[in-house]
């Protein structure tokens, strides 16, 4: 017989799997989802409106429109604008593809701006500096979660000199007298600016519920408004409903309710709305947000604090006396590093079970930019965010334990690389 206490025969250790993002989707969301398939109507209806309305109050704005995307959400924003052939939108050079591409979309031209090391994010700065008498667009992203300096840059939208150099080409840009703040908020959904929540700060603020995002409705996304009272509410709002659904004036569920089955179609519009069913899971969640945002924090401050001896570490912007992050994202800067070694590091964290991602790869790396003459020599700030960055999971299902192990991973690992 052998000898099962032989080091031959020792247990092994089976590490767990951790994922990157996976989505907080519990047992209230399911029986949210299960109540509307069952209700008759699982389309744009009553959910929908339920989920805009709570979603407006806790923001505290006026009014909230969802759709089936944020890339959605914010070309109609663009086209609502006017915005077209000669017109430029400003963007930072590190986002997502999607930021620039619904400029592309509208036969505009994206301005890159580099981003800040230490913020990560546009600076009012790199705004001015870009911005002409063709801007029409400011369009900043509070990426990982960090909102941008909000009120420096409507302060500066508001200067009789920006008002002056804008250019409008149509009764809303003339009614608005500058150029349209549009924040991409795809990250920042729970972010807070001077304690209230962001997406009442620039003119329209959108948000992703992307699968990946802290708050999700499986795809999805949402406008908040904020618009100076020169401009109508009610009617911007009914234009944005409409053009979610190929023009049409008057939705499914009016239709149904109403008794009136007359529609007309005013424009070519899109097919973008949001279901009953994603709005029954965002509405699940946002019940539960807070707390959920809590969780968020724990985690990346435990993080923080794993790796905060060491010299190499340079820390995410987390909180400062205007702001906190909606902790979306961990995103851990190895102050040094190229992109081979990340990758590297990338590699060696997978064999040992855990999942890491890069937010993002830069806009003028892609093909579609460097065939409009995008160059990332123009962008060192980006280049090197890019090169030293890697994001670690961040999600419900992480235990302090697993942030623990994470930690001692990483360390030992970029140690032995330097």
């Amino acid at each position: 017989m052998r000898n099962l206490r032989h080091p031959t025969f020792r247990t092994l250790t089976v590490l767990k799997s951790i994922g990157f993002a996976p989505p907080p989707i519990d047992e209230d969301t399911i029986a949210a989802v299960n109540r509307v398939l069952r209700s008759g109507w699982i389309t744009s209806g009553p959910e929908l409106d339920a989920f805009e309305a709570e979603l407006a109050s806790l923001l505290k704005v006026h009014h909230v429109a969802c759709f089936s995307s944020w890339t959605a959400a914010c070309e109609l924003a663009l086209r609502w604008f006017g915005v077209g052939p000669g017109d430029e939108v400003i963007v930072p050079a590190m986002t997502y593809a999607a930021t620039a591409n619904i400029v592309l979309h509208c036969g505009a031209t994206p301005v890159m701006v580099d981003v800040d090391l230490s913020e990560r994010v546009s600076l009012l700065s790199a705004l001015q500096a870009a911005h002409t008498e063709r801007t029409k667009v400011i369009m900043p992203v509070d990426l990982g979660g960090w909102p941008v300096n909000y009120e420096a840059i409507s302060r500066w939208l508001d200067t009789p000199e920006t008002r002056t150099q804008f250019k409008a080409n149509n009764a809303i840009q003339a009614q608005l007298g500058r150029p349209l703040f549009l924040s991409d908020a795809a990250h920042s959904f729970g972010a807070k600016y001077k304690g209230q929540w962001v997406g009442g700060q620039a003119d329209i603020t959108g948000f992703s519920f992307h699968a990946v995002k802290n708050l999700t409705t499986a795809e999805g996304g949402a406008l908040a408004f904020n618009l100076p009272p020169a401009i109508d509410s009610t009617e911007t709002l009914r234009w944005f409903k409409a053009m979610s659904l190929h023009g049409q004036s008057r939705s499914a569920h009016e239709k149904t309710t109403s008794g009136r089955w007359q529609y007309d179609v005013e424009a070519a519009g899109y097919k973008c709305n949001m279901t009953d069913i994603q709005a029954a899971i965002g509405r699940a969640q946002l019940s539960k947000y807070p707390s959920q945002l809590e969780r968020r924090r724990e985690i990346v401050h435990r993080y923080h604090s794993g790796f905060k001896s060491e010299p190499w570490y340079a820390a995410p912007p987390m909180q400062d006396e205007q702001r906190e992050s909606s902790y979306h994202l961990f995103q851990l800067r190895i102050e040094g590093f190229d992109a081979e070694r990340r990758d590297a590091l990338m590699g060696t964290l997978k064999k040992r079970g855990i999942a890491t991602n890069v937010h993002f790869i830069p806009l003028p790396m892609l093909t579609v930019h460097r065939n409009r003459g995008e160059s990332m020599e123009a962008y060192p700030n980006t280049q090197r965010l890019f090169e030293e960055s890697l994001s670690l999971p961040v999600h419900l299902e992480l235990t302090n334990s697993d942030i623990d192990r994470i930690v001692h991973e990483v360390i030992q690992a970029v140690n032995v690389q330097r």
